[in-house]
């Protein structure tokens, strides 16, 4: 799968205006419901939450936070869920849950993925985060020290513990390669097209 860096997918010409009309305009549920691709669509859900959610907030997981509970209950779950989708596409959830050790976040993608019924995700990843729980203050001093924290996940046996919640995230993945997790967003929008603007 290809790295996906936040919200930002790759536009192809006939997408083009569509993305610098969102960079300015807000995203109407009439035009959702007039996307033919999904690929246009994805196109217009990814721009509308990078306007909405500025790359500054990435570098701060409480800021972070607090703008997605404040954005619509659609584009909240896709918003709380795209991490995870990268971290599948380069790593695995142990690294995801070190990259994002921050308790609000964590509960933020549970319920996104629960919220686009990505069920079956849901469940892996909460088994994941129940593993991980009793590590996450000593992964939070390991924080700003990704070598130290290779070394200590392997020689702790946590990876070894996670390897199989791994392979069946990954194997949802792999039912829509070029997309990963991000295809649930596109079965949500097409499904509950007024749920994606709608505050919860």
């Amino acid at each position: 799968m290809k790295r996906r860096s936040a919200f930002r997918i790759v536009a192809t010409s006939n997408s083009k205006n569509q993305v610098q009309r969102q960079s300015s305009m807000s995203l109407t549920l009439s035009e959702i419901k007039a996307v033919k691709t999904d690929e246009d669509l994805l196109v217009l859900l990814s721009a509308e939450l990078e306007r909405r959610l500025p790359a500054h907030l990435n570098q701060d997981l409480n800021l972070l936070v607090e703008e997605i509970r404040h954005l619509p209950r659609g584009l909240r779950a896709m918003a709380a869920t795209h991490r995870l989708d990268v971290s599948m596409a380069i790593s695995d959830l142990g690294w995801h849950f070190y990259n994002f050790n921050h308790h609000g976040f964590l509960e933020e993608t549970r319920q996104g993925l629960g919220e686009l019924e990505a069920i079956e995700a849901a469940g892996i990843f909460q088994q994941a985060s129940s593993l991980v729980e009793p590590h996450l203050e000593r992964m939070e001093q390991m924080k700003g020290s990704p070598k130290k924290f290779a070394d200590w996940y392997i020689d702790e046996g946590l990876e070894k513990v996670l390897n199989p919640l791994h392979r069946q995230l990954w194997k949802i993945c792999a039912t829509s390669p070029e997309r990963g997790l991000l295809q649930f967003w596109l079965n949500y929008a097409r499904k509950y097209p007024d749920r994606v603007l709608e505050v919860s």
